[in-house]
């Protein structure tokens, strides 16, 4: 057991109080799909927070178990050490290792995965396997046009996946991170020129995994090209106990 004689009582007790409050949330189990910039960034951590949910990005669940050295770490670093691609298997491995945390007891969202209708039935098999599911698939559409600017104008907080943008989500104050007052940062890859092609590599991989999810009846359609506020609500209709409607309004 860790040694918490160097934690605060306030930091115990905000500790203590979230539990309690994430013992009657329903567990989910959620897929974000969307192309780059249609505000998965955003509207995550509320997502997160609001039904006690781990959040797990590929790119990190992937670090994370590269530097931990866990079974399917090591298999991934001797894939990377040697030029190739990790597969799906290791990856999946990754998934369910990452999803049997703590932190994730009432469920996750699983951001950056599947990519591919091949991934999304391994990832089936192995819930399958738990007794569990995917509940809802949340498919942010935004149009090609709108991703462009976007884009251009991102900010990210690398530690923890926060999003901004110049314009019409900025920072409180310029250059640095709402939370931590750390540095924010662009991604090389956050260019025009760069985007067409992760676009054009989206729409021809995700399409498939859209449909593969949409004949389980869990696929919910998010409108994502309006003010963050509207998504957030579209959002919450869509994750509800009763499901609220598969096309959000």
């Amino acid at each position: 057991m860790d040694d918490l004689s160097e934690v605060s009582t306030s930091t115990l007790m905000a500790e203590v109080k979230r539990r309690l409050e994430c013992a009657d949330k329903p567990s989910k189990r959620i897929v974000l799909l969307g192309p780059p910039g249609c505000g998965k960034g955003t509207q995550s951590p509320l997502l997160k927070k609001e039904n006690c949910l781990c959040h797990l990005a590929t790119g990190d669940m992937l670090r994370a178990a590269v530097a931990a050295g866990t079974p399917a770490g090591r298999r991934a670093k001797e894939a990377m050490d040697a030029g190739a691609l990790v597969s799906d298997d290791i990856v999946v491995g990754i998934i369910a290792d990452a999803t049997q945390a703590t932190a994730c007891r009432t469920g996750f969202i699983l951001d950056g995965f599947p990519r591919t209708v091949h991934q999304a039935e391994m990832l089936d098999r192995m819930l399958s396997a738990r007794g569990q599911k995917i509940d809802r698939v949340l498919n942010f559409s935004v149009p090609d046009a709108v991703l462009v600017d976007r884009i251009a104008g991102r900010l990210v907080h690398p530690a923890s996946g926060r999003s901004y943008h110049e314009r019409n989500h900025p920072p409180r104050v310029a250059g640095v991170d709402d939370l931590t007052g750390e540095p924010l940062v662009r991604r090389k890859d956050d260019n025009p020129d760069t985007l067409k092609a992760r676009l054009e590599a989206f729409h021809k991989q995700t399409k498939p995994v859209v449909e593969h999810y949409s004949r389980l009846g869990v696929v919910w359609n998010i409108v994502a090209d309006r003010p963050a506020a509207e998504v957030t609500a579209s959002i919450r209709s869509a994750v509800a106990e009763d499901g609220g409607k598969k096309a959000a309004p």
